[in-house]
């Protein structure tokens, strides 16, 4: 019995997450090319937050029982954060950036 499970490949555990180059994104998909080349790959964010990463950024994709997900980028900030802080950013430069202090920052502007 065992041998039939491990001549079928059942006794194999799945790949775990890897780390690759976004290559096209496109309606909350993307193609990664990590050490297997994933296509069309849904993104996974928090409720309410949506967005599509940039071409040749660092996605960590990861599987699951529908196949894999891009669970996010890596971070390369415009800008040092501290702990605790927020920032949202685009790759066009337009940022919103919440401070430890309270304050609120638009694109560099203090809004209250």
């Amino acid at each position: 019995m065992w041998m039939n499970e491990y001549m079928s490949g059942r006794s194999f555990r799945k790949e775990g997450a890897a780390a690759g180059e976004v290559r096209a994104a496109a309606k909350g998909s993307v193609s990664v090319s990590a050490t297997s080349d994933y296509r069309g790959v849904p993104t996974a964010a928090p409720a309410g937050i949506a967005y599509v990463p940039a071409v040749g950024s660092q996605a960590i994709v990861a599987p699951c029982e529908s196949g894999a997900v891009c669970l996010g980028v890596i971070a390369d900030l415009p800008e040092p954060l501290e702990p605790g802080e927020l920032m949202l950013y685009s790759a066009g430069g337009a940022r919103i950036v919440l401070k430890n202090d309270g304050r609120v920052l638009i694109n560099g502007r203090e809004v209250s």
